[in-house]
């Protein structure tokens, strides 16, 4: 009973095996065949069934062939959206862009215009990684915005443009704070001043007016003795323009600490300056007397 139950699995996965085989087989033939009609159609059926694999490899085929035919237009628009299925949106994009270059006027132009900066989108890195493809994705959503500012995807490509613009205030608040990490102060307040100017509207504009006054208080803790009393004083006006823009700001205990620390630094390098200015004098008054002293003892011989 048991060889019998093992002869009829064997025979029902044979069946199988050679039904699959069949199905291969006469997909293959159909690849190889020049019937271009009924290659489109099984595409195109292929395609809706969501067997997006085996729907570009006779798309692949067919492209060229269709070039300037009445069938090349749908046929660049589902080529198209076949590399996008597979999450091929490099490719995809290139076929978007290339859809609404050469079929302006079609129905379906507007629609690849976005597709081909969504697929930016969509190609947008994490923000602490290169940022080209964001800057990339913003022109492209721009672009089509310009285009078409009666569309019903301006909401949506402007929401897009929206999120991009956010990683990209992310990566300038991030390297600016990695320069205060790293203990590069002076590029650390560069960096800072600039992402406010770049990003007026920023989230993170409180904490980086603050973190400006830290970063400036510590360049002038690093400077020559003879710089530090102008540099201090610039922490101490950015404190005082802090506190204007940020009165109840979480940052303003602490920020008015850098500021004291930063009024007793000037009081201290002041008296190290008089002190070294005071050594300087008295050294070059002990170099003249000797100096004198010598020319009277070579007088007197």
């Amino acid at each position: 009973m048991f060889k019998n139950k093992l002869n009829i699995s064997l025979s029902i996965l044979l069946v199988i095996i050679i039904a699959f085989a069949g199905c291969k087989s006469k997909f293959e033939k159909l690849r190889a065949s020049n019937d271009t009609a009924k290659k489109y159609r099984e595409a195109v059926r292929l395609y809706e069934k969501k067997d997006y694999n085996k729907a570009l490899s006779l798309f692949d085929d067919l492209v060229t062939k269709y070039r300037g035919t009445a069938e090349a237009e749908d046929l660049s628009y589902y080529f198209a959206y076949t590399h996008y299925k597979l999450r091929d949106y490099t490719t995809a994009r290139y076929h978007f862009k290339t859809f609404a270059d050469t079929y302006a006027s079609s129905a379906k132009a507007e629609e690849c215009r976005f597709m081909a900066a969504y697929c930016f989108y969509l190609e947008s890195p994490t923000y602490s990684l290169d940022q080209e493809n964001t800057i990339k994705a913003i022109e492209a959503l721009q672009l089509f915005i310009n285009l078409y500012p009666k569309s019903e995807r301006v909401a949506e490509a402007s929401k897009l443009i929206s999120n991009l613009r956010d990683k990209l205030e992310t990566k300038s608040y991030a390297n600016a704070k990695l320069f205060l990490d790293i203990g590069d102060y002076k590029s650390a307040v560069i960096a800072f001043r600039n992402s406010a100017r770049e990003f007026p509207d920023t989230k993170y504009a409180e904490e980086m007016e603050f973190l400006t006054i830290k970063a400036q208080a510590l360049y002038a803790k690093a400077s020559f003795e003879i710089k530090q009393e102008e540099r201090y004083n610039e922490a101490i006006q950015l404190y005082n323009e802090f506190v204007q823009n940020y009165p109840s700001s979480k940052y303003l205990k602490e920020a008015e600490e850098i500021k004291k620390s930063s009024e007793k630094a000037i009081i201290e390098v002041r008296k190290l300056i008089a002190l070294q200015t005071a050594e300087m004098k008295a050294q070059e008054e002990k170099i003249k007397a000797a100096e004198e002293s010598k020319k009277e003892d070579t007088k007197n011989k």
